[in-house]
């Protein structure tokens, strides 16, 4: 089948770019010695993941363990949960620890305690990494010496609770200014958690992990010694914003939005049937962030995108698309291309998505793991 021969939108992968980048990052993560642990909340596909399973990924990642549930059904059987999962979840949790090996966040004393309550009296263990922030200001623990070591070593004392190690995402660097922060953003990231892993072992503390999560900053974390794992997801596919970060090229990137012109009010001003249902309304970020709602390519096959072309709004099922200079060429019934700002977000919008090889598509994959948020 062609892609001409589908309706639209169609959310399109690229099978080649896709596998160069999960044997790119596999390989950059074998040669730092560190194990690859992909994030799967980026493609949401069992059958993915398996592809990055084959490729020598150790394990993966999940947010919610709703998406575990997914995976586990799947057959994957390492999993996770880089999340400050509350205990109420502890039921379902215990299910997942019966037919996978499951670890999970944490990064407060009393949901590390609940946790501890609940493993205990079911004669339990849970592996747990206790996130720490270093300086994004969403999860974790401050890292701060002597309350950050105080907190791993209460955990050692908590029944049912097996402390694995620390665990960190580097979010900020999506916001940085230069290729010189985002390094600083890695190496500032690394030697927080080797100073307070070193401090943790002078305590008495073992620390047989440190995990790092961000595929802005996994190429460059995969050279920082001590370091034993990369959490990166975004890499399968990338998006606009790893290009305006400088983490990706355009060639890099494996998922776009095919769509058709649906109305021409003015000579410059087109209507894209791809609004917020599946570009999403995230704005773009990275050192010069991007306008608008995605990059246009104005043929299917087009290589260079038409940077006249700017998508400054957008409904739930209208992309609205004014030319910066001049007037466009595309009319009702044209087909573009569009590179949306967040990959992320448009797995999570639709059930499938097209697996092509340039413009035939080799199959469809249905997105299994998509609307699980609890």
């Amino acid at each position: 089948m062609q892609l001409t021969e589908l309706p639209t939108p169609q959310v399109l992968i690229d099978r080649g770019r896709l596998m160069a980048n999960i044997k790119r990052m596999q390989a950059v993560a074998t040669a730092g010695g560190l194990t690859l642990r992909p994030h799967t909340k980026t493609h949401k596909s069992p059958r993915i993941a398996k592809w990055q399973l084959e490729q020598g990924a150790a394990g993966i990642c999940c947010a919610k363990v709703s998406e575990a549930e997914v995976f586990a059904d799947a057959g994957i059987s390492d999993i996770r949960l880089p999340y400050p999962i509350n205990p109420f979840s502890a039921t379902r949790v215990m299910a997942l620890m019966d037919r996978v090996t499951l670890s999970l966040a944490i990064d407060h004393s009393t949901v590390a305690e609940q946790w501890s309550e609940v493993m205990s009296a079911r004669g339990r263990q849970l592996d747990v990494l206790v996130k720490v922030d270093v300086g994004y200001q969403r999860c974790g623990i401050a890292p701060e010496m002597t309350e950050a070591v105080g907190f791993l070593s209460h955990v050692t004392t908590l029944p049912g609770l097996r402390l694995r190690g620390l665990l960190s995402h580097a979010g900020q660097s999506y916001d940085v200014h230069s290729a010189e922060e985002l390094a600083a953003v890695a190496k500032d990231e690394a030697e927080t958690l080797r100073v307070l892993a070193n401090g943790a072992r002078q305590a008495g503390v073992k620390i047989d992990e440190i995990s790092v999560g961000s595929t802005a900053t996994a190429m460059l974390s995969a050279s920082e010694p001590d370091l034993t794992e990369l959490r990166p997801g975004n890499y399968v596919y990338y998006d606009r914003s790893q290009v305006a970060i400088g983490s990706a090229s355009l060639d890099d990137c494996a998922l776009s939005v095919m769509a058709t012109v649906v109305s021409k009010p003015a000579s410059n001003r087109i209507i894209l049937d791809c609004g917020s249902k599946t570009l999403t309304s995230d704005t773009g970020r990275g050192m010069v962030r991007p306008v608008g709602y995605g990059t246009v390519f104005a043929t299917l096959g087009e290589a260079m995108p038409d940077d006249s072309l700017q998508i400054t709004r957008l409904s739930e099922e209208h992309g609205v698309v004014e030319v910066q200079s001049g007037a466009t060429a595309l009319e009702p019934g044209d087909r573009v291309r569009v590179l949306p700002n967040h990959s992320c977000v448009v797995s999570n919008l639709v059930d499938a998505v097209q697996l092509v090889d340039g413009l035939t598509v080799i199959e469809t994959l249905p997105i299994e793991a998509r609307g699980k948020i609890v």
